[in-house]
């Protein structure tokens, strides 16, 4: 993971934690779900397109992590034929790696 990127998910993660702990009151052991799942990280395909142009992450590059990551932990992947669907698996995973790292999860 880009360093542009961790710095982007880590205070994200942050905002965000703030938030749930202050007003939803939902379970910290689902923080993963509701951080990068309940929701879209990126919304717009030309977002998308230009926040991995903004890390200087190729579109190849970002679709083989997330097919890797995919066949890893499911066995399977999906067609990514999207900016879209590629960021956000991406800060999907990113993310999951970052709240480990934190010891949020």
């Amino acid at each position: 993971m880009k360093n542009s990127v961790r710095e982007e998910l880590s205070e994200y993660i942050t905002e965000r934690v703030e938030e749930i702990q202050r007003y939803d009151g939902r379970e910290m052991e689902d923080l993963h779900f509701h951080l990068f799942n309940e929701d879209y990280y990126i919304i717009g395909y030309y977002q998308a397109s230009q926040w991995l142009k903004t890390h200087n992450i190729g579109e190849f590059e970002a679709i083989q992590i997330c097919q890797e990551y995919e066949k890893d932990h499911f066995g399977e992947t999906r067609i990514y034929d999207n900016a879209e669907k590629t960021v956000n698996m991406l800060a999907y995973i990113w993310g999951e790696e970052l709240l480990s790292d934190m010891n949020l999860l």
